[in-house]
Parts: structure tokens; sequence; C-alpha cells
């Protein structure tokens, strides 16, 4: 279930009470505050609080820049100006905090984001959930030949029902075992540490995260992990997390879509050549200083 039956009775108990505040509230992210997005079989992501929408970041610039800003005449002026430009600290005045619920190994991936605030479910002083990440099947995929953290073909038939066969089992088995060493069932109590007994859990198994976040930081994962060249599993997550940020401050969100998401940045060799091209100039990889792998990416993002 995605959400347990204290966690959904908390959930309600906020959305029938109403607040009133002196602070300065995104009416986009109100709608989402408290709701809960579905994600996988068994995840989600909620947002639970925020601080700032796009006026604050348009408030600390002011107060940095002071006069310097005055021919900027509005806030979208300036929060493009400030993507652009490639300014970081106003972003930061904006924070958001939300509860995830996701697979362990999507976890680990995730964790690499550092400039976050984190408090996951401790497995040392509680059980985890019967509850596993088993892939759609349009989702199992070979190894890419090409890249070595890609995926390739999509499987079928014997081997994509050989493969879900195996994580369920496997899966249901460890989870058992688990059980067993903890002595949560009838029979076999072993009564292992908890702290001990979760290494033989499949990392497929879902925890559950606090995550709080400012929206430079935010953005940055976004860029990453919404990326189309990211692993599903958490591209998914950051694909909800960017339509929750694209309410909360439409502004930056539509400045981000276009400098880094759509944006193209080039090397100091790539511009050179670009230079060239024109100017009517020839240019090839091997003229070009720049690697095999330099020149198709180039030439990729610049569809040339």
């Amino acid at each position: 279930m995605p959400l347990t039956s204290e966690q959904q009775a908390e959930v309600d108990a906020l959305r029938n009470t109403r607040n009133q505040t002196w602070r300065a509230v995104a009416p986009g992210l109100e709608e989402h505050l408290h709701k809960t997005h579905n994600v996988l079989d068994h995840g989600f992501i909620r947002v639970i609080d925020y601080m700032g929408d796009d006026a604050a970041i348009c408030q600390a610039a002011r107060v940095s820049y002071g006069k310097g800003t005055k021919s900027v005449s509005n806030d979208e002026g300036l929060i493009r100006y400030l993507m652009r430009h490639w300014h970081s600290t106003p972003f930061e005045m904006c924070e958001i905090k939300l509860h995830v619920k996701l697979p362990v190994f999507v976890a680990r991936q995730w964790i690499r984001h550092r400039t976050a605030n984190v408090n996951e479910y401790s497995a040392r002083y509680s059980i985890l959930d019967r509850e596993f990440y088993i892939p759609a099947p349009e989702a199992l995929a070979a190894q890419s030949v090409e890249n070595s953290q890609g995926r390739g073909q999509v499987l079928s038939g014997d081997e994509a029902n050989r493969v879900l066969e195996i994580l369920r089992s496997d899966s249901s088995r460890c989870y058992g075992h688990y059980e067993e060493m903890l002595g949560a069932d009838d029979h076999g109590k072993l009564g292992l540490a908890r702290e001990l007994a979760r290494m033989n859990l499949t990392a497929n198994v879902y925890t559950q995260w606090y995550w709080k976040v400012d929206l430079h930081n935010l953005f940055h994962f976004l860029r990453l992990r919404a990326d189309s060249h990211a692993q599903f599993e958490i591209r998914v997550y950051a694909d909800a997390i960017g339509k929750v940020v694209a309410d909360w401050v439409p502004l930056a969100y539509a400045a981000f879509r276009d400098y880094r998401v759509g944006g193209v940045n080039l090397s100091a060799k790539a511009a050179d050549c670009v230079r060239k091209m024109l100017k009517g100039e020839t240019v090839t990889q091997d003229v070009s200083g720049m690697s095999k792998r330099e020149w198709r990416e180039m030439c990729e993002a610049l569809q040339i």
C-alpha cells in the first residue's frame, strides 16, 4: 500500500486543518500539501512543507544587488537573468520538504545528492514492510552494449517471465528469512537483532524518508535525474517532483527548463568549431581538437 493506515489518518487530519499565516504562500503548491502522488508500484512522494516562492527569489536578489537590478523591470526577467548567469543563492531562499517512499536501490542513487537534509526510516528500530519493487514488463531491458550504465532492448516472452519469477521469489524468500531471524512469526524465533537481520533483505525492498532541499540543489537533482539518460526508476520520481515544482515556482521552473534542460553548454573547442562552421568552413572531428565522444555529443546537442 502507498500509505499505512496511520499515515493516511495523519494526512486526513492535516488536510482538514486550515491555518492562517502571515507568511507568503505559493497557491500552486498549497494544492499539493499532504497529497500523495504515487510512483512505481508501491512508492510515492508528498509535500510536507515548503518556504518561499518566485517572489522570494527576486526579493533575495534585489537585496543583494540593490540598484544593480533596476534595469530588470519584472520578476520573470530577473529570474531568467539569474538562471542564465548561474546565480545560485537567490534560489536557495526557497526550500521544500518531501516525504518519499522508494526502493532501497533507488535511495542509494538518490543519496548521492548530498546537499539536502535526510531522515530515513530506520530498520535498526523498526521492521520494514513486505513490499518490493517488481518492474513492469516494459521496464525489463537487457544490458546496453554501448553504455555500461544503460539499458538495451526490452526483454520479452520467456526471458521476461523468468526475470519476474526470480525477482518475486527471491524477494519473498529473503523477507521470509528476515522475519524468521527476527522472530516476527510464530515459529523459528531466532531473536536476531534488527540491525543484523536487515542485511538479508533484497535491494528492491521499500524504504521511506523525509527529504528537505533548497531550490537551487533541487534543480540540480532534476537536471540529472529527470534526464532521459537517468535510470528509469529514479527518473519517474524526478518527473513527479518536477510537476510539483512547476506549480510551486512557475517562473523559476520555466527558466530552469529553458536554460538548464533545453540549453546547450559548449566547451571552448566546440564553440570554436561552431564559429568556423558559421563562417562556412568545413570542420571535422580530426581537426577539431576534440575526442570522438566530445565530437559526437556536440553534434547530437546541436543536431548537426
